[in-house]
């Protein structure tokens, strides 16, 4: 069980959380007659994550034997073999078809944001993670498709400032991916792609996009159809919280050379208080106030 456990790489189901933003932000999360189709979209994106994990193994099994943690994996050792893992990934396929259904119907958006997703990581697997600004680019992407997927399930509009938060915090994440993977990389053979980047620039241009978040996110915090959504002008308060988010995520990233954003999240308790407390704010804000 516990290498099925890591074949799904299930840890990395808290980034489908993002999916959620849409009924946080538009005051439907604990909407009775919502809750249902969210959860299957919920159940049907992690199915579709899970799956394409398992291809990316399948394709990188060569490298991932090369590198100093990936060699651990069910496919890189061994204790999953390639035809048991074709046969997860299609019945996970299966299950993401038919929760979606019961989440979205024949929603073509909903439909069209899980093809996407697919058909992007697919070629991203076998070809595009070697391409530079590229990768990192289908990496950001993946962050914004859940928030769009999320709004898909609800058929509700996302906010113009929210898409440019996600955006830039998508992009501050994917640098910082790749920044780790050069400091911990002992040869290009891991990710070929890292030939083509330095330190500098990546440590650059992940600094640029956390700056960028947090302008998008206090501009939207201040945004008169953001106050009238709301009720109140009181989500400017929480913009020193996203400040100290972003501070103390560049600070572990800086200190732990984990290339996993969720690892690095998990490094630090400060930061996971730091994400509660957001959280809780913004329930507060728009459910309470």
């Amino acid at each position: 069980m516990k290498k099925h456990i890591k074949l799904l790489r299930i840890k990395n189901y808290i980034k489908n959380a993002l999916i959620l933003v849409p009924a946080i932000f538009s005051k439907q999360l604990f909407d009775l007659s919502s809750l249902p189709s969210v959860l299957f979209g919920l159940i049907s994106f992690c199915m579709l994550s899970s799956a394409v994990y398992i291809f990316n193994d399948l394709c990188d099994v060569r490298r991932d034997k090369l590198h100093p943690e990936k060699r651990n994996r069910p496919i890189a050792n061994g204790s999953i073999s390639r035809k048991s893992a074709i046969k997860i990934m299609a019945f996970l396929l299966i299950i993401c078809i038919a929760t979606n259904h019961f989440a979205c119907g024949a929603n073509p958006l909903s439909w069209s944001l899980l093809l996407i997703y697919f058909v992007l990581n697919i070629l991203y697997s076998i070809k595009l993670k070697q391409i530079p600004i590229l990768d990192v680019t289908i990496i950001a992407s993946g962050f914004l498709i859940r928030v769009f997927y999320g709004s898909a399930i609800l058929d509700i509009e996302v906010s113009k400032w929210l898409y440019l938060t996600v955006i830039a915090i998508s992009f501050y994440i994917g640098f910082g991916k790749r920044r780790n993977e050069l400091v911990i990389a002992e040869n290009n053979e891991t990710r070929s792609v890292l030939s083509f980047y330095n330190y500098n620039f990546l440590d650059k241009n992940m600094y640029v996009c956390s700056a960028l978040t947090i302008v998008f996110y206090s501009l939207w915090s201040v945004d008169t159809s953001t106050i009238e959504n709301f009720g109140n002008n009181a989500l400017i308060w929480t913009v020193p919280l996203v400040i100290l988010i972003c501070i103390t995520y560049s600070l572990t990233v800086e200190k732990y050379s984990e290339d996993d954003p969720i690892d690095i999240i998990f490094k630090n308790k400060f930061l996971l208080v730091l994400i509660a407390l957001y959280g809780i704010a913004v329930i507060g804000i728009i459910y309470i106030f």
